[in-house]
């Protein structure tokens, strides 16, 4: 899994019936540090992620581990929202202390 920061949303009206009703984010990926990184990522979503949060990525067959997702053809999937992080250096991102 990997850390990422929900950027946005991505609507297609238009897309693989099984799809229909997904909810799909658009993530950037995060250092061990927090900073953010260059790449980003279109993630389904199956916790009601939302823009700024801190989330965790599962990513290829891993990401179809999910009931509603293991006939999808999904590579990347939020599940789970972040709510601390700590490292041996002290804590790195606290949910209730982020004002994004």
């Amino acid at each position: 899994m990997r850390l990422a920061r929900v950027r946005g949303t991505v609507v297609s009206t238009c897309k693989e019936p099984s799809l229909q009703g997904v909810k799909f984010l658009l993530v950037q990926f995060l250092s061990e540090s927090g900073e953010p990184l260059s790449a980003y990522e279109v993630a389904a979503d199956v916790v009601g992620a939302g823009a700024g949060e801190w989330v965790l990525i599962s990513r290829g067959s891993g990401a179809r581990q999910h009931d509603s997702y293991q006939h999808r053809p999904v590579d990347a999937t939020v599940v789970a929202i972040v709510d601390t992080v700590s490292s041996d250096t002290g804590l790195r991102y606290s949910k209730k202390d982020d004002f994004h």
